[in-house]
């Protein structure tokens, strides 16, 4: 799927759970996409890998740094990622390499394979592969996966951005 002048680009960040990681990254990269006045442009969404919380909101730790950062994550709710979701995303982000591993799994073909990319190696000033699980850490560990996310989903946005503007 690729994005026309009528179709938004279309992302899926996919962590664990989709309670921690993948739906900071999600309201981060929407919020890059609404700041730069791309928002109609672009659909954020997250998925967890796994079915364990499906239709709970984020952990309460995940909303507390996000508000701390000025994000709004009360809207999301944990779904699990579905084969669907490579039909209906240009992109489906992992945030860490087993998160890549199982995707690459499900992958029914190439298409749905290229789709696949880890986050952090968008931030070339990045001293790590993978997003770490803040899960079992205090919330101190959520504010340093947040901003791990922010810098490495601008370096994303900005990759994307020419892309996903409308040519004039």
């Amino acid at each position: 799927m690729t994005a026309t002048a009528v179709d938004p680009f279309r992302v899926v960040f996919v962590c664990t759970g989709n309670i921690c990681r993948s739906p900071m990254a999600e309201v981060v990269f929407r919020s890059f996409a609404d700041t730069a006045g791309l928002g109609s442009r672009v659909v954020s969404t997250s998925a967890g890998t796994g079915d364990w919380h499906v239709g709970e909101q984020a952990d309460r730790r995940t909303l507390d740094a996000l508000a701390r950062r000025g994000y709004d994550g009360a809207r999301h709710r944990a779904r699990q990622f579905t084969l669907t979701d490579f039909a209906t995303n240009d992109l489906v982000v992992a945030l860490d390499r087993s998160h890549e591993r199982i995707l690459r799994g499900w992958a029914r073909d190439e298409a749905d394979a290229d789709r696949i990319a880890l986050l952090m190696p968008f931030d070339t000033n990045a001293g790590a592969v993978d997003v770490p699980d803040p899960y079992y850490a205090g919330a101190g560990m959520f504010d340093e996966v947040l901003a791990m996310i922010e810098s490495a989903s601008r370096a994303l946005f900005r990759q994307l951005e020419p892309a996903i503007r409308p040519v004039a």
